[in-house]
């Protein structure tokens, strides 16, 4: 039998897998993965998908990640990414690459506040950029006596983003970069207010499975 040839859109530098969404809803239900590639300072989003759709959706998906996370194009396949610092901040990429897939394409991509209100506590919670890649997380409730949610909100960034703390400032949250990164902090900031769902979901995506070429599926039939 004919080894199946994979898609053109394929490519052979691949090197870890960083992330992957079994599912993509608006691509034919293809699997799509975010791999480290080069000199590991960048990632490509991948799939083996052969349908005809599927190298202008992750083309989407990479300036989907470029728009919400502030990351910029890397090389020229139209699909590689990394961030405008040089650094490779994995966690965030991570959070930027699903947080593109789940956006309709149909809608227009826009990069988030850092503004955002906690439903739960009635709390609204602002992040403000200090310079050298540092933010503060403040919170205004409508009950004074209410314990704020700014502490907590900040832990919420620091695990999703592998951000360092301030030790003497439970509210000051640094990227070691010490570059800004203002655009990925307001995607980010919703998911650090209920930030256990947010890792569930990254724990429960993890376990989806593998993206296995064509060629190797054929192979092991």
């Amino acid at each position: 039998m004919d080894a199946v040839q994979a898609p053109a859109h394929v490519r052979s530098d691949l090197d870890r897998r960083i992330e992957l969404v079994s599912m993509d809803r608006f691509c034919e239900d293809i699997t799509v993965a975010l791999y480290l590639v080069g000199d590991r300072t960048s990632a490509t989003v991948h799939s083996y998908g052969g349908r005809a759709a599927v190298p202008a959706r992750l083309a989407w998906l990479a300036e989907a990640m470029q728009v919400l996370g502030g990351m910029r194009s890397s090389g020229d396949d139209g699909r590689t990414v990394g961030f405008t610092c040089g650094s490779w901040h994995e966690l965030a990429a991570r959070r930027a690459f699903l947080e593109a897939c789940k956006v309709d394409p149909a809608n227009p991509l826009a990069i988030r506040p850092l503004a955002t209100n906690d439903a739960r506590t009635g709390q609204y919670i602002t992040v403000v950029p200090l310079g050298n890649g540092g933010y503060h997380v403040g919170a205004v409730a409508e009950d004074p006596a209410a314990e704020s949610r700014a502490p907590a909100v900040a832990a919420g960034l620091v695990k999703l983003a592998g951000l360092d703390t301030d030790r003497d400032h439970p509210t000051i949250v640094r990227f070691s970069c010490g570059a800004p990164h203002d655009e990925l902090v307001g995607l980010l900031l919703p998911r650090a207010i209920n930030v256990r769902a947010a890792l569930r979901e990254i724990e429960q995506a993890a376990g989806r499975g593998v993206l296995v070429a064509p060629s190797a599926q054929e192979a092991g039939a």
